[in-house]
Parts: C-alpha cells; sequence; structure tokens
C-alpha cells in the first residue's frame, strides 16, 4: 500500500516539477529532483513575514533549501532565534541553532546550508527551545494542506523528533512557502507519517489551510528502512539507546 501511495506521489512531483520547468518558474539547476527554488521566494518571504503566526513565534525552526533561504534571513534580521535542519539530518546532531545575537558572519551567509555548516553550532533535540513557527519546503501542496515533499522524508522525521520531545504544541504553527503554480487542486496521497501545513504562502497570495490538521504523535520506525535509519545518526544512536545524541557541538568539531 504505501508504494501504491509514494508512486502516486511520484506521479505529481514529475508533473510539478515539470510544469515549473516549462514556465521558467524555478532558478538553476531546475526543479526535477529538489524542493524547487522558485521564482519570487524572496516575495513569498516578505508576506510571510507579515502574519500574526510570524510575529507571535519567537522560535522557528526551518528546513535548509534554497527555497526557504529568504525566510530564514528574514527571521534573523528580524531577531528569531532560527533552527535550521542539518541537510540530509546527517549528523550526530541534527539541527543548527542560529542566533542572531551571537553570529558573526552576514545573515545571507550564516542561513545558507554552506554557510551555517561554518558558523553555527549544532544541537540535539534536549538542547533545544520550544517551536513556534515551523517552515518547510514542498514540491506540491493543496489547499486543504496536504503536501508532498521530494520524496525522501526528512521533513516529516524533523516534525516527528520535535513532537515526541514535546517542542510543538496545539499552537505550533507550520507553514510552507512555495511558487504559484506549486499549488494543485485535487486530493493529494498521504500516509500515517505525513503532516499538513496550516498556511500556504505564495508570492501572490495566502491560504489558510482549515481543520482537521494532520499532527503525527511522533516516529513511525516501521516506516524507516534500516538504511535510512543508519543514514540518520540521531535515528541509529535512539535505535541502538547509545548515548550523546544531545550534546551541543560547535561548528569547528562538526562530523
Amino acid at each position: 500500500m504505501r508504494n501504491d501511495i509514494e508512486q502516486a506521489k511520484q506521479a505529481v512531483r514529475e508533473r510539478v516539477w515539470a510544469l515549473l520547468d516549462e514556465r521558467g518558474a524555478v532558478q538553476p539547476p531546475g526543479a526535477a529532483g529538489h524542493i524547487p527554488s522558485f521564482v519570487g521566494a524572496d516575495q513569498a518571504a516578505d508576506r510571510l513575514a507579515g502574519l500574526p503566526a510570524w510575529q507571535d513565534a519567537p522560535v522557528v525552526k526551518a528546513n535548509p533549501d534554497r527555497a526557504q533561504l529568504p525566510v530564514r534571513v528574514l527571521a534573523l534580521q528580524t531577531g528569531k532565534l532560527l533552527y535550521m535542519a542539518v541537510p540530509k539530518l546527517a549528523t550526530l546532531q541534527p539541527f543548527y541553532l542560529l542566533d542572531p545575537t551571537a553570529l558573526t558572519v552576514p545573515f545571507d551567509q550564516a542561513a545558507s546550508s554552506q554557510g551555517a555548516a561554518q558558523a553555527a553550532e549544532r544541537v540535539g533535540i534536549k538542547n533545544m527551545q520550544p517551536v513556534g513557527l515551523i517552515v518547510c519546503g514542498s514540491v506540491a501542496v493543496n489547499p486543504q494542506g496536504a503536501r508532498i515533499g521530494k520524496g525522501a522524508g526528512y521533513s516529516d522525521i524533523e516534525v516527528a523528533l520535535l513532537t515526541e520531545a514535546g517542542l510543538m504544541s496545539d499552537r505550533t504553527v507550520i507553514a510552507t512557502t512555495v511558487h504559484d503554480l506549486q499549488l494543485v487542486d485535487e486530493t493529494l496521497p498521504e500516509t500515517e507519517h505525513d503532516f499538513s501545513v496550516d498556511l500556504i504562502i505564495t508570492p501572490t497570495e495566502v491560504i489558510s489551510c482549515g481543520p482537521p490538521r494532520r499532527r503525527p504523535a511522533g516516529l513511525y520506525w516501521d516506516h524507516l528502512s534500516a538504511k535510512k535509519i543508519a543514514a540518520i545518526p540521531a535515528l541509529a544512536a535512539r535505535k541502538t539507546n547509545s548515548g550523546g545524541a544531545d550534546t551541543v557541538f560547535p561548528p569547528s568539531s562538526r562530523l
């Protein structure tokens, strides 16, 4: 059943990626295989920053993709504490901590995936503060808040980790910034581990997604292959009950 759902998701991805490329709506190298770095990402970020959900959130967690770089820069510029997922969750401490009061490099550099690796500390879940706003990337999303990512599943794992740690509450808002062409008016396939978004922000509009909200209670270990668990150190450490996953590591000692 899950294979059928994944095939259906992939069909949507392929269609949206092709449409974005055809319309010239993405930056090089193109849309396929990525969270699309869409034209108008700056405008979408500005629109998000004008919303109460943004203004009420002193702590923001964001994905590391280039499409959401303007969101991450604005978070730092407006004095928010920013957690950014380490790309592919590839280190034992799966998030970068970007504190605008402590950064010594320009915000647009620190908020990039390459810059954060040099400028930011890595933190484990137990060292994090509660998150008021989560910003995720999407390939496609519908007005009901169902979303499809690029297929790697990292955003689902990040949200699951925060949920299990009590770092999300019913008041935590999940938003996605996308191009207008990524908004699809159709039912999107979902599995138990998928979450929905509360807000969709494009360069031209804001869509508030109504209930019900899809919020998985935590990790679905049976949905994770042994290869996937082994590739994400924070999961591998939990699976084997090893310690040390929640130590803070400065950038000079990253793995």
